[in-house]
This record gives structure tokens, sequence and C-alpha cells, in this order.
């Protein structure tokens, strides 16, 4: 019994038939619109005066209400209800307008199916409690038989009378029933209609995949930006640390590095945590270092201030530099520069202060690709670190994204990096944005 009663009337039930309610609601303006159509044809001056009347407009009015369906709002507004009072599951409904036909098709029947049920459930309300409520009490109260009701002369019996509670409370189970019925009815029909079409989950898969490549760019920025300045920091504080006593003069210099080196990375923190909070906000789009909001350092800006500070650490570098920096695109001189970042700190954290390294950036003869040039002595021994191993991996795909190539790996006992970038941005992927 405690079941049949959580099914008739449960929290689940309730809420589904204020879901009904709401259709009955929406139904109205269509039911008045039906009115002007049926009636010139059933000579009827008070169409609520009559139910078979009654029921030709509702009639008339549901094809209108299949029309208005097809619009773009119908959907959103439609799985939003759902979603807050039928009890489904709300990754089984689709999210944003309807795009295709077979979608607005599908909304449309399921806008009709809500206002139809909706409507006849709303009617069922308003009439059923009232008359359920005086066939109850009428056997207590003499005066209710009277003709003012114009109840039926089956009511004069005693037998009828006695049965009369019965009746009333049947009623009102059987307009239970009947809304716990349509509303189960709705809420099973809810993902067929409502549900994603497979346009929309390969929509929303694209933009997932979107938002995870943003992200990855985002993990690279920060791998190559904040990674390198430790890497330079600790290095720099290292090396001071050791001529303290002996060469102030260094110390002063390698702490104006250390300073401007971590004031500098800051910024560039400040701006991708920024991306990143903007990005998981309420609407929020992501935007990725580079553009006008959070501007990434390039060659042509940052080249200089680079170099100085890698030599602050101890890393004794020979720049060739034979290509104008400004006459770049603004998107190659950006990754240009995190790749030249990258390399420098890689033979920092792994061959140690002290090592030399050669850098040559230079536009290929034909004019159509830079290329990136960093040679080293190749480290006898490299120690494993936590977490380590991305460097050129994200060397790599930087210049994969451009539609570059990466050639790495120790030749003759000199370790050589190789990258070639096509002035031509050849981009792979559509996440790029202005300079």
């Amino acid at each position: 019994m405690s079941a049949l009663a959580r099914i008739l009337f449960g929290r689940r039930t309730r809420r589904r038939w204020i879901h009904l309610i709401l259709g009955g609601a929406l139904a109205m303006p269509y039911v008045f619109v039906g009115e002007l159509i049926v009636g010139p044809f059933t000579n009827s001056q008070n169409l609520f005066s009559s139910l078979p009347h009654q029921l030709l407009a509702f009639g008339a009015g549901l094809p209108l209400a299949a029309i208005t369906g097809v619009f773009p709002l119908t959907r959103p507004m439609s799985v939003a209800v759902v979603r807050a009072l039928c009890g489904v599951d709300g990754d089984r409904l689709a999210d944003g307008p309807a795009r295709t036909r077979q979608a607005k098709g599908r909304t449309a029947v399921w806008f009709t199916l809500h206002l139809g049920f909706g409507g006849v459930i709303a009617g069922m309300s308003l009439a059923t409690p009232p008359f359920a409520v005086v066939l109850i009490v009428l056997p207590l109260y003499a005066g209710l038989r009277g003709s003012r009701l114009d109840l039926p002369e089956l009511f004069d019996h005693a037998w009828a009378l006695a049965l009369s509670p019965v009746a009333g409370a049947a009623m009102l189970a059987a307009l239970a029933g009947c809304a716990a019925g349509a509303g189960a009815l709705l809420a099973r029909w809810a993902p067929e209609l409502l549900g994603p079409t497979p346009e929309d989950r390969l929509a929303a898969a694209e933009a997932h995949a979107a938002d995870l490549a943003v992200r990855n760019r985002l993990a690279r920025e920060l791998h190559d930006s904040v990674g390198h300045a430790l890497s330079a920091v600790t290095l720099q504080a290292s090396a001071a640390r050791r001529v303290l006593d002996s060469d102030p003069e260094f110390v002063r210099e390698a702490l104006a590095a250390i300073e401007d080196t971590t004031r500098r990375t800051v910024g560039e923190l400040d701006a991708v945590l920024g991306v990143l909070r903007d990005a998981d906000s309420p609407g929020g789009t992501p935007v990725l270092p580079g553009t006008a909001a959070a501007p990434a350092p390039t060659l042509a800006a940052d080249l200089d201030g680079l170099l100085r500070h890698t030599r602050a650490g101890g890393l004794r570098v020979t720049a060739a530099v034979e290509a104008d920096p400004e006459a770049l695109p603004p998107l190659v001189s950006r990754e240009a520069y995190r790749i030249v970042q990258e390399a420098l700190s890689n033979a920092l954290k792994h061959a140690g202060p002290g090592t030399s390294v050669a850098l040559r950036i230079r536009v290929v003869p034909d004019g159509e690709e830079l290329a990136i040039t960093a040679e080293n002595p190749a480290p006898t021994a490299v120690v494993p670190r936590p977490g380590g191993g991305h460097g050129l991996r994200g060397i790599a795909d930087r210049a994969r994204l451009l539609g570059g190539t990466t050639e790495c790996g120790p030749v003759d006992g000199v370790w050589r990096l190789h990258v070639r970038l096509p002035l031509g941005l050849h981009v792979r992927l559509p996440l790029e944005g202005p300079a």
C-alpha cells in the first residue's frame, strides 16, 4: 500500500504533475486561437460552456503548438524544465537549440505531447477535485442535495448517497493515477525526443576536444615559461652561492637576474591562470596566451632578455640570428621563442652550468621556413626527474601545430635540436588566436 501511495503521491510524481500543469498553462494560448478557428463552425457564443467545443478548440490548437515546437528556443526551454521536474538524467538530454531537421521534428513532437497531456491533466485537476469533494461530503450536508448544484436524481436514493464518498475518493485516486501515468510516459519519452542527435554528440565531442587542446596548450605554456624560470633561478642562485665571498659583483648580477626572471614569470603565470579562470567561469571562453588579452613573449621582443638571463645562470650561449625577428609572422615568432626557451632550459637542466650552447636562428634559402638549431655537448648521464620529460614533447607539439618538423638527439658527441617552422602558417588545429 505504501508503494502504491508513493507511486501516486510521491515527490517525483508531484514534480511531474507540476510539469504537466505547466504544459496545460502553455496550451491555453493555443486553445484561445483554436476557439477562433472552430467558433464559426459551432454557433456557440461561449466556448467554455460546452465540453465538446472545448475539446474541438483544444484539438485545433495542438497543430499550432507543433509548429511552435520547431523554433530554436523550444528545445532548451523544454530540456531545462524536464531536468528540473521530471527526474530524467541530464546527460541523456541535449543542450542547445535543435539544429537539424530531425532534431526539430522530435522537439515539435515532444512539445505537442507535453501540451496535449498537460492540457488534459490540467483540466482534470481543475474540474475533478471540487466535484469529488462534493461527493465525499454529500451524505453529511442535506443542503447540497438541493437543485442548486443540479445533481443527478440518482443521489435521491439512500444507497447512492452511501456510495458517493467512495465514488469521490475513487475520482481523486483516478486523477492521481492519470497524472502519474502521464508524467511517467513523458519522462520515458523525453530522452528519445529531447536527447542528443548524432550531430549533437559530434559537436559536443569537438567542443570537448577543443577545450582539452586549449588546456594542453596552457599546460605547455606553464611548463615552458615557469619551468625555464625555475631552472634558471636555481642555477643562478647556486652559482651566486659558490662565489658569494670571492665575486660580489657576479652575485649582484645574479640576484638582479633572479629578480627580473621571477617578476616576468609571475606576470606570465597570472596571464595563464587568468585564462583558466575565464574558461571555468559560466559562459567563459578560453583565450590562448598570445592574444590581446594575454600577450606572450616573442623572438622580436624578448630574445635578447632570454639570452641575457640564461647567460647569467652560467650557460655560455653563442647566438647567431640570421633572420629578422620583426619580419616573422607573430605566431611563428611566439612559438619560436618558446622553442628556444625550452632548448636553453634543457641545456641548463641536463648539461649543467658552464656548458656552451650554439644557437642558430635562420631563414632557409628558399625563404619558406624558419630553422632553429641548438647544439651543446651531450651529457654523459641524465638523472630522470619526477614528472619530467615533457619539454621535447612540447617542442614537437608546437612545431606540429604549425606544420613543422623536429629532430633531436646525440650526433657525434653533441646533443642537437633542429626545428623547422613554415612561414606560411600551416596551422593544423583551429586553436590559435591572433598574436
